[in-house]
C-alpha cells in the first residue's frame, strides 16, 4: 500500500510538471507571438522601404552622381530623415505610379512618397499623413503654342496627357476631355509627345511643370485658373497603420519647424536643373 502511494504522488507530481510547462510554454508563445507594429517591424527589419515612381522631378527621379544612377528629390530627403529618424536604412522601390498603392496595401513596402494627395476614393483603402506640401495646378504646353490657353474654356478639345492613376489626369479627362485624354506611364514619355506635336497639353504637378519648361526652351508653364482639389502632398501608409501616421505625422512637423523641406525643395531643384 505505501509503495501504491508513494507511485501516485510520483505520478500527480510529474502531471503537475508537465502542466506547468505546458503553461510556461502557452505563455511564452503567447509572448513571442504577439504582432509587432509598423514601426518595431521597421526597426526590426534595419531599414525602412519607401515606393516611389522616379520620374517626377523635382519630387523624385533619376541623377547620375559620381558616375552612379541615384534616385533624388525633395520626397527622397523626406524619406531619408524618416529613415534616420527611425534609426535604419533607407530602401527605395521605384515602379509605375498607377501600381504604387495596390503594392503598399500587399506589403511590398513601408510607405509610399512620390508627390501624392490624398482624395476620397484613395482615403477608402490608404491612410495618409498631414499634407507636407500645397498642391498648385499649371499646365506644360509648347512655347509656340502658349497664347492659345488663357482660361479653363480653352482647354476644351486639347489632345492633353498625364500620367495614368493621377489626379491631374482626371484634370485632362474634366477640362479637356475623355476622348482627347492620353494617359501613359512615364512624365518624360508624356514630354516627348508633347515636343512631338503628338500632344498639345500636359498636366502634372506645377513644380514639375515648372522644372520641364525650365529645362527645354520649346516648353512653357502656363497657368490657366485649374482649381485646387486636393488637400497637399502627404505619405501614403497602409489602412489601419495609425500608430506609424502618428509618427510621420510627428516628423513632418519636425521638418516644417526647423524649414527643412523648403531646403530640400531648392537642392533638388538644382539637382533637377531649376534654379531659383
Amino acid at each position: 500500500m505505501k509503495k501504491m502511494k508513494n507511485l501516485m504522488a510520483l505520478v500527480l507530481a510529474l502531471l503537475m510538471v508537465v502542466s506547468l510547462a505546458a503553461c510556461g510554454s502557452k505563455d511564452d508563445a503567447g509572448k513571442d507571438d504577439e504582432p509587432k507594429s509598423a514601426i518595431e517591424e521597421i526597426k526590426a527589419a534595419g531599414k525602412l522601404v519607401v515606393g516611389t515612381s522616379a520620374d517626377y522631378p523635382p519630387y523624385e527621379f533619376h541623377t547620375e552622381i559620381d558616375g552612379k544612377d541615384t534616385i533624388v528629390g525633395f520626397d527622397i530627403d523626406i524619406a531619408k530623415y524618416i529613415a534616420d529618424d527611425l534609426g535604419v536604412e533607407l530602401e527605395i522601390v521605384d515602379m509605375n505610379f498607377d501600381n504604387l498603392l495596390m503594392s503598399l496595401d500587399n506589403d511590398e513596402f513601408d510607405m509610399v512618397i512620390a508627390g501624392l494627395t490624398k482624395d476620397e476614393k484613395r482615403a477608402l483603402t490608404t491612410d495618409f499623413s498631414k499634407p507636407y506640401l500645397e498642391s498648385k495646378n499649371l499646365i506644360l504646353v509648347r512655347t509656340a503654342d502658349e497664347a492659345k490657353y488663357t482660361n479653363l474654356e480653352s482647354l476644351k478639345g486639347a489632345k492633353a496627357g498625364a500620367q495614368t492613376g493621377t489626379i491631374p489626369y482626371d484634370r485632362c479627362v474634366t477640362y479637356c476631355g475623355e476622348a482627347t485624354t492620353t494617359g501613359l506611364a512615364k512624365v518624360q514619355d508624356l514630354v516627348m509627345e508633347l515636343k512631338a506635336n503628338k500632344l498639345d497639353v500636359v498636366m502634372l504637378d506645377y513644380m514639375t511643370v515648372l522644372t520641364y519648361a525650365d529645362v527645354h526652351d520649346d516648353l512653357s508653364a502656363v497657368d490657366v485658373g485649374i482649381p485646387s482639389d486636393g488637400e497637399g502632398y502627404s505619405v501614403a501608409i497602409k489602412k489601419g497603420n495609425t500608430e506609424l501616421v502618428t509618427y510621420v505625422d510627428s516628423v513632418l512637423d519636425k521638418l516644417a519647424a526647423d524649414n527643412k523641406i523648403e531646403q530640400f525643395i531648392v537642392d533638388a531643384q538644382k539637382l533637377a536643373g531649376l534654379e531659383e
